[in-house]
Formats: C-alpha cells, structure tokens, sequence
C-alpha cells in the first residue's frame, strides 16, 4: 500500500478557536476537576469555573500591558500549571504563544525571540530571566520580560482589572481555526530552528477527529494524565490540548527527579513519554530485581510478559501461558504498575520507534504502550495505534483527517488537518517540505496491508557503505540502547568499508550494574575499559548484530569516555542526537575504529 488516506469524521470548520474552549468548558460542567496542581506534598484540584477565572484574569493583564492581537508571547518555563494557563490566556488575548525550552542557551533564547517578533516573554525563574537579559539587547521589539516565580502572573491579573468583560470577549472572539496559535521552533538537530506556524485548526481540528479513537484513553470515567515531558514540545503540547477539549484532569510534573512520587500521588490513568523513559522503566525494574537477588525470577516474568503479549496477536494464549501470567502478575507487575501510580493503563510513546520487545513487554505486565507518529510539522500525531487495535512494532494508522502517502524511494508523506502552514519568515524552506500538498517527512516507512505504518528510518541517515550496502542506523541503535548500561550510541559507516558504533555508558545505571556484577564503586573511567562491561558490551553489539545481515551489522565499537547531553549539545530537548554534532565533534574517533582492520 502507498496510501492510505482516513476521512475526517469532523469536517474542518473556519469557526471556533482554542481558547473558546475554556468557556464551554466551565458553562457546561463548571465543577468538573480539569486540574490538579501541586500543592506540597499533595494536589490542588481545579475545577473549569476556576480555570475559566483564571486564564480570564491573565488575559486581561495582558490587555492590560498593551498586548495587540496576532502578536507574540515567548514562554520558557518547565512543566507546570502556569505553562497552561499562560499558553489559554495569551490566546483568550488574540495573541500567540512561542515555546523556549527551559534548558535553551542564551544565543537559542535570542534566535528564537528575533525570528517569531516576540514583544513580551514570560519565563519561569531568576535564570531564565537572567538568560533573557544577556540578549535583550539583541531583540528588537522584546519590551516586556515577565517571571512567574517572582509573581508576576498575579501582577499581570491585578493591572487588567480595569479591562471590561466585553473587551475581553472581543479579543476571545478575534481569531478563528486559521489563525495562527503558536509558533513551535524545530529542536534543531542541524543549523538554525525553524519556527513552525500552526494553527488554531491544526490542534483542534486534529482533537476533535481524535477524540472518537481514543475516547476509551482521554474519556473514560475518572480519566487523567500527569505531563512531564516539556511543554515546549509538541508532543505535550497536544496532548495539553486534547485533555483540555475533552475535559479530561491534567496535572504537571516539573522536576524528574521527584516524578516518581509525582506518579504515586496523582495516579494518572494514562501517561506520555519517549522511548528512553520505556527503556529507563525496564532496565531499572531488572537492575533492582537482580540486586535483591530476584534476577533470574525477573528475567521468567519479563519472557512471560512478551509472550503473552505476542500470543493476544494470535488471538489465543495458551492455559499455561495464561496460569504463569496470572503468578507473574502478583509477584512482578503489579509493582511495575505500582511504580506508574497503579492506575495506569495506556501509555502514550511517540519521539521515536519503541521497538517490538519493550512494547509486548508492557503491554504483557498490563500497561498498554500506544506508539504514533508525527513531527511538529504534524502538530504531532499523523498516525496512532489506538485501543481498538494495536499493532505493536507500527506507529499506526493515519487519524481521522490525515492521509500518509510513501514516495518512490520510501519518503513519507503526510497531508491533512494537522499540516501545518509553512516555517516562519522562511518560504523556501517551506516551499521544500510541502509540494503538492504532501509534507515531506524526511523519514523512511512502509504501509502494511492494514493501512499501519512502521518507520524503519530517516531519509537524510540512511548509510551506504563502500560496499554500496544501505544500512539503517536506528534499527541497531534501538536494540543497542536496550541494554542497561548503554546510555546513547551512534552507527556510523558511510562510505566507510564496514559499520562500526560510538557508545556512551549509562551514568545512573552503572553503579547498579556494577554492585550486582561484584564491581561495587566503578567509576565511569574505569568502566570504559573494565573487562566485565566490555563483555556486557559486547553481549549488547551481538544481540543488535543478531537482528541484520552480516553486512549490516557492528564490526568495532568504541565506547566514548563523553556522554551525549542536552546539557553539552548532543541531544535536543526532546532527546533527539545531533549526529552531525557528534559526527564533527568526535570524528578523531571516528577515523580511529577504521584505521586498523576490522574485527571478524
């Protein structure tokens, strides 16, 4: 198949904008709970009436403050309530809101702050604020720098006191599905970030033609998400959407390093993340379970999980399949769904392929991982695996409103009403990613005979050895992540004679790792060239190995004493690698694996 497009089951209106929403919402089920913020050691509910106040009150600040509609409110803060608030206030104002990440640099703050033509931006802490000040200089029509933590957002609410009700509902009511309501700049893995121009069309339109498929998801009794993923990214940013049109309770988690108790407390119903976090789940559940010397009981569960998973495809699962389940699921996956908030029964992975194993292995201890596809030219999903029907190994069919077309050589290609309008003061750029109506993905799949797409790579990655072998790096590079103590790696070998691996090791998992493997307090140079984990290594290349042809397949590795970061450059905030960083940065290396014959 090379097409397969889905009829809208909404057809696409000019009518209505986002922050409408907001209203019906509160005029409709006023005390429905559409919020939970963190309050202490608990949660404070929101309901619709009060988010309605809210978002209401700011909006008139920023009336207030001389906001004029179609202008740009920057927002760089973590994940948190007021990230959602100001992003529904900036457009109940008419205005659009333009994403920083919180991690940006000083030199990204500023590109993206010149580009969009932000007048005002609201950040979140004296370091973002401080970040703002070294390039304000540089931004020419910046006038207004607003900090939530210095409480400001109260501030703001209290100057637009003075602004009637019927001016703000003028402003609430100046923009339509065509107007613009963000501008999402790209992660930016090569060259400058592109500002993505989406509308109030693309979001809602893409909602409401969702909400039929994943009504079991965002509309079942008591349904909830808690996001931690940034807001900056359009990933959350629709799913913030979504929930809000479907009324469902949000809450936010801005620190990773309490989100497990973040998990317990909320007990979300549903949750989204990217594959590492799947991998991160997995590999700490079996480093525990090997110290507390329950490894090998661990390892029975997980094969138990994966085949049980894979027998639902058949449509039948044997009686003593489903009796060591059933043991399986008092002893070891109730405390994996334990350790998600116990409530927990899809999750939403998308950022990247999650891969075969780890999605039956979920679904196996009772957590249903629903894999999609899409990019923030998409306004995120193009395509979903919904609870209707999953296919674990695809991202899905197209959603309703969207239709996925392969190229000749293997291009996908999306159109529909989550397209979105074209990259910011670049038209030639977007004159190259949308050509006859169809956006080019840059990424490589295939349609099955179901219409479910799978993705087996990216269009500009794809490596051709001197053999004139095309290889795909992500298939070795997903299997290789899988195990425990690889972090991040990158397959390298165009127009190299042979395929060959950077590998960096995982700082958090080692001194597990290597409590249970009778190497207590192995420091991370030592581990580079430690016996035991180049065997374990090793162990990780043979079984990526496994899985290609011999002529695709690791002959040498290095293993870098440098991990890939956000913080030092090598992965975007949304924990994509820059290869071409990591190619320029480390091709010392690189040369090295081929200047001395390959292993057998």
């Amino acid at each position: 198949m090379l097409d397969n497009v889905v009829a809208p089951l909404i057809e696409p209106t000019i009518e209505g904008n986002l922050a409408q929403t907001v209203v019906r919402n509160a005029t409709e089920t006023p005390d429905s709970i559409v919020f939970s913020k963190r309050a202490g050691t608990g949660w404070t509910d929101v309901t619709a009436a009060e988010f309605r106040r809210d978002v209401d009150a700011l909006a008139k600040g920023f009336i207030a403050a001389g906001l004029e509609p179609g202008e740009r409110v920057a927002l760089m803060s973590r994940t948190r309530y007021e990230w959602t608030l100001v992003d529904y206030a900036v457009w109940t104002a008419g205005a659009v809101t333009v994403p920083v990440y919180e991690t940006s640099s000083p030199d990204q703050v500023a590109w993206i702050l010149e580009d969009s033509g932000a007048k005002a931006i609201v950040v979140e802490t004296p370091a973002h604020a401080a970040a703002v000040s070294q390039v304000h200089d540089q931004v020419a029509g910046l006038k207004d720098v607003w900090q939530i933590d210095a409480g400001a957002l109260a501030e703001l609410a209290e100057t637009g006191a003075d602004i009637s009700d019927g001016e703000l509902e003028t402003r609430r009511a100046s923009t339509n599905r065509q107007s613009i309501a963000t501008i999402i700049y790209t992660s930016g893995t090569t060259g400058r970030p592109k500002g993505c121009e989406l509308t109030h069309g693309n979001f809602k339109d893409l909602a409401e033609n969702a909400y039929s498929k994943l009504a079991d998801i965002v509309q079942a009794d008591g349904a909830s998400t808690l996001l931690f993923l940034p807001l900056a990214h359009v990933f959350a940013r629709f799913v913030q959407v979504l929930c809000v049109e479907a009324n469902a309770r949000m809450g936010h988690s801005a620190d990773i390093k309490t989100l497990l108790d973040d998990l317990a407390s909320f007990r979300p119903t549903f949750i989204l993340a990217v594959p590492r976090v799947f991998e991160k789940v997995y590999n700490s559940a079996e480093q525990q379970a090997t110290g507390d010397g329950r490894g090998r009981i661990f390892g029975v569960a997980a094969k138990v999980a994966i085949e049980w998973s894979q027998a639902l495809d058949t449509g039948s699962v044997p009686l003593p399949l489903r009796l060591q389940h059933a043991v399986f699921d008092k002893l070891v996956y109730t405390k994996i769904r334990a350790a998600l908030g116990g409530k927990v029964q899809y999750a939403v992975s998308g950022g990247a392929p999650l891969g075969t194993r780890l999605g039956h292995f979920f679904r196996g201890v009772g957590v249903i991982v629903l894999e999609g596809y899409g990019l923030t030219e998409t306004t995120a999903p193009a395509t979903f695996n919904t609870p209707l029907k999953v296919k674990i190994g695809t991202v899905g069919p197209p959603l309703p409103g969207v239709g996925i077309r392969i190229a000749e050589d293997g291009e996908i290609l999306v159109k529909g009403v989550n397209v979105f309008v074209g990259y910011h003061n670049n038209d030639a750029a977007t004159a190259e990613a949308i050509r006859d109506g169809w956006f080019h993905t840059g990424d490589i799949g295939e349609l099955d005979e179901d219409g479910f797409l799978r993705i087996t790579g990216r269009k500009k990655e794809i490596l051709v050895t001197a053999g004139g072998k095309n290889v795909a790096p992500a298939v070795l590079e997903d299997r290789l992540r899988a195990n425990p103590l690889v972090a991040e790696c990158i397959v390298v070998g165009d127009q190299k004679p042979f395929i060959a691996a950077l590998i960096t090791l995982d700082d958090e998992m080692l001194p597990t790792w290597a409590k249970n493997n009778g190497l207590p307090g192995l420091t991370m140079d030592q581990a580079r060239t430690d016996p035991a984990v180049i065997a374990e290594v090793d162990k990780a290349v043979a079984d990526a190995n496994s899985i290609v042809s011999k002529a695709e397949s690791i002959r040498k590795y290095v293993i870098l004493a440098t991990g890939f970061t956000e913080a030092n450059g090598y992965l975007t905030p949304s924990l994509k690698l820059k290869r071409n960083v990591v190619m320029r940065d480390f091709a010392d290396e690189i040369e090295e694996l081929y200047s001395s014959p390959k292993a057998d």
